[in-house]
């Protein structure tokens, strides 16, 4: 029987971009841990798992593994794409090639959308930058899908005609929006239009919305009931309520029909923990109901085209129930949690921006009239280098497809300079800033760190000064924590501030540490080393040289000259100069030297304070990641001689310890402190170091965990240590065949010691690699124990092992 009742799950999976606008690149985030950030770790709980969602049995026991991305309907932020595409490329791969797969289920329609590049809210924008997201959004689309796109996702669903009509220009076939989104409805040759009240639009069908180009596009309104459930009423608590409930929101009728739902993707992992397996049982579950098939849109709109006519209301979205107002006003959309506070900031904010884009705009179009034949059309062109940095070639093509002439070096670095200016300029609009509470949140200060680079970009490329006027428009924006929010900015933004002066410094005192610091990239930067010298004497370390700093984004650069003295633990002193002659830093270089090897720093001090000044710069100075990595190497001696007090401690008074616990009295706070720390450093080291798993030392430290009753220091940091250590070892396991069985062995003893621990292990990709590995094999090639073996630990990861 053919199947007229269709079944479409959407995730829009997007993060707000985290780089720092100066770096391009994610720095640590505290509040991630024990991840590097927010982006690493929502991948970690969302966005991988969703490529191996499991599959549970009655018993609780992985049946099978699928890739949810192929069968939903998706969106990724192209930014997000773009972090992880470095960040986690198997990750990045598997959602690429889940869109294939769903090329070869659904008759050659892809389930993946594009999304309009930056997640502006597009009816707030300029035509131009309306014009320049969308086609934006379709090239990164075309670079990671290899295909066109029929469907793009637009940000916050916020449409208004203008964004309709761009997105049909650019031959966009549909978009979805929010079921309040639509105004009136009427059959195809019908001429009433039905006005229809707020949320009642029938969701079962695709629209058609003519426009007054001429041109027209289609629209589906998920349901909104199901998507709320979703993501508020805890319907991925599980995936066969999930299916019920899509499956109970069809009428008895006889013409097709879809119920479809929009959510954020990061509720099936992040938001809701195991949301992605709470999927994948909602689309098994779908798939074993013979009256209803999974689809996505583009294939439901090539069987079914439009019968209906839809009209918008202007300026709506779904995640503000004023229109657009949340990111222009106090409309009282807000996170929630702070009654007391307000959000006055928004529009004097929204206002200080759109100031600062109509002022580059003249800059952008004055300074390329002699180096581009239309500055708009290489706008949008400029993705392709965005997408392949570092790529000459790429880069060559874009030089030859729009500049006006042969350009020269400088005229190169100038064009770029340019052309990033007017990236930052619309990166500076990302919805983000304006979604949360408080103009000083985090999200606020990375769109004002690019408004910040494009400023610093107008006065690179046209000498304008355009920093003071910024800082009087953001005065009227409020604040609720600072008195303004030009106050915020300057705290919060301004130190973030890059230059390759401060760049430099970085290079002078990573080249203390780093072993081959000659040649060396420092996030977005390339540094060459002309001349560079480093001696050591003790803890303290000399380094100088003359080196040549590199911007890959503007291919800018700039030479200077150093000295860096490291004088134990983080107390660094250096000074960098631009304008050294070659004679003086090589007179600096013959004094430098015999001062320090007579130990005479104060003389060391002196003599780089002769040939730089006074300005100096310290650890202080250094990017966030790079003090933390230089701390941490610092700290790793410091640690261990702390590691040898405390072990003397614990082993010289553990059987007095032992003795006054077995008298009832309390043991005292500093022995149990040594203990603390010893048990914790011992088993996060048989994990962590690859050191050999000794069940013996494993049962020890357990039984003394128990004994002391102290508790874990990082039990998050231990849980992801020891799960990565177990899919360490089973990829051994694997890989090895003299080993593999007493390793498996002592693995599946590792495991039942585990359980005495209170610590919820996250396999997932070690139940990954059994899963795939079991179904694999040939049993022949393997003895009755170690099959075995492998079935216990099958059972250890919760994965149903093939029967011997």
């Amino acid at each position: 029987m053919k199947k007229e009742k269709y079944v479409c799950i959407h995730g829009h999976f997007y993060q707000p971009p985290r780089e720092n606008a100066w770096l391009e690149s994610v720095e640590s985030q505290d509040s991630a841990a024990p991840f590097h950030d927010w982006n690493e770790r929502i991948n970690f709980e969302c966005y991988a798992p969703n490529t191996a969602a499991r599959l549970m049995d009655n018993e609780q026991q992985i049946i099978n593994i699928i890739n949810n991305y192929s069968r939903i309907s998706f969106n990724f932020g192209p930014t997000l794409l773009s972090w992880m595409e470095k960040a986690d490329p198997a990750t990045y791969q598997a959602i690429i090639n889940a869109d294939k797969e769903s090329r070869l289920l659904l008759g050659g329609r892809g389930s993946a959308m594009a999304q309009a590049y930056g997640h502006l809210i597009l009816p707030l924008a300029n035509r131009r930058d309306k014009e320049t997201q969308v086609i934006w959004g379709i090239r990164d689309f075309e670079y990671r899908f290899g295909r066109k796109p029929e469907g793009m996702w637009l940000a916050e669903t916020a449409a208004d005609t203008e964004t309709l009509e761009v997105l049909a220009e650019n031959d966009i076939k549909f978009t979805v929006l929010a079921p309040r989104q639509g105004k009136a409805i009427r059959k195809l040759g019908a001429e009433v239009w039905e006005n229809i009240p707020s949320d009642s639009i029938d969701p079962r069908r695709a629209y058609l919305c003519k426009l007054p180009s001429g041109k027209s596009i289609n629209l589906f309104f998920y349901h909104g009931g199901v998507a709320q459930d979703v993501a508020f009423k805890g319907l991925l608590n599980d995936g066969i309520n999930f299916a019920n409930s899509l499956s109970g929101s069809f009428e008895n009728i006889e013409t097709p029909q879809l119920i479809h739902v929009a959510t954020d993707g990061e509720s099936y992992g992040h938001h809701h923990r195991y949301g992605e397996m709470a999927l994948a049982s909602c689309l098994d579950h779908l798939d074993k109901n013979t009256d209803i098939q999974v689809t996505n849109y583009s294939a439901f709109l090539a069987k079914y085209p439009p019968q209906w006519e839809a009209q918008i209301h202007e300026n709506s979205s779904w995640s503000c129930v004023h229109g657009i107002e949340r990111w222009r006003s106090n409309c009282g959309c807000n996170t929630g949690g702070r009654p007391d506070w307000n959000q006055n900031w928004r529009g004097p904010l929204r206002d200080t921006l759109n100031w600062l884009r109509d002022k580059l705009i003249p800059i952008y179009e004055t300074q390329t009239a002699s180096l581009l034949k239309d500055p708009w059309a290489a706008r949008n062109d400029y993705v392709q280098v965005v997408l392949q940095r570092g790529n000459e070639e790429v880069l060559q093509q874009f030089f030859k497809a729009h500049a006006s002439k042969n350009l020269s070096e400088s005229e190169e670095i100038l064009l770029l300079r340019l052309m990033e200016m007017q990236r930052q300029a619309m990166q500076m609009f990302t919805s983000c800033g304006w979604f949360f509470d408080e103009i000083s949140g985090l999200e606020t200060d990375q769109i004002l760190q690019y408004a910040n680079r494009a400023i610093h970009y107008a006065e690179q490329v046209a000498g304008i000064q355009l920093h003071e006027e910024f800082l009087s428009h953001l005065e009227k924006a409020p604040s609720n924590f600072y008195e303004n929010g030009a106050s915020s900015y300057r705290k919060n933004v301004i130190p973030a501030r890059v230059d390759l002066a401060r760049v430099g410094m970085h290079y002078a005192a990573s080249s203390l540490f780093e072993e081959y610091p000659e040649k060396l990239e420092i996030f977005n930067y390339e540094m060459t080393s002309e001349e560079f010298q480093r001696f050591e004497g003790g803890n303290q370390k000399i380094a100088f040289g003359r080196t040549t700093v590199r911007s890959k984004v503007t291919l800018s650069e700039k030479p200077f000259s150093f000295a860096v003295l490291y004088l134990g633990q983080q107390n660094i002193i250096g000074h960098i100069s631009v304008d050294m002659p070659k004679a003086d830093f090589d007179a600096m270089g013959e004094k430098l030297l015999p001062a320090f090897n007579q130990t005479d720093l104060g003389a060391v001090v002196g003599v780089m304070q002769d040939y730089f000044g006074s300005d100096r710069f310290t650890y202080w100075h250094l990017f966030n990641d790079e003090k933390r990595k230089i701390l941490g190497e610092i700290s790793e001696r410091s640690l261990h001689a702390t590691e040898t007090v405390f072990r003397e401690i614990y082993n010289d008074n553990y059987q007095l310890m032992t003795g006054i616990q077995l008298s009832n009295i309390p043991v005292p706070e500093t022995y149990l402190s040594a203990v603390k720390f010893i048990l914790n450093h011992d088993l996060s080291d048989m994990f962590f170091n690859g050191n050999t798993i000794n069940i013996r030392t494993l049962k020890r430290l357990i039984r003394e965990f128990k004994k002391w009753g102290v508790k874990f220091t990082n039990k998050s940091s231990l849980r992801l240590t020891i799960s990565e250590r177990v899919y360490h070892e089973l990829q051994l396991v694997l890989q090895e065949k003299e080993k593999a069985l007493e390793r498996l062995r002592v693995l599946n003893q590792a495991m039942e010691c585990l359980k005495e621990i209170e610590i919820e292990l996250n396999t997932w990709k070690s139940q990954n690699l059994y899963f795939s590995a079991s179904r694999q094999m040939k049993r022949m090639h393997y003895s009755v124990i170690w099959w075995a073996e492998w079935t216990k630990l099958g059972k250890h990861l919760g994965v149903k092992a093939l029967e011997w």
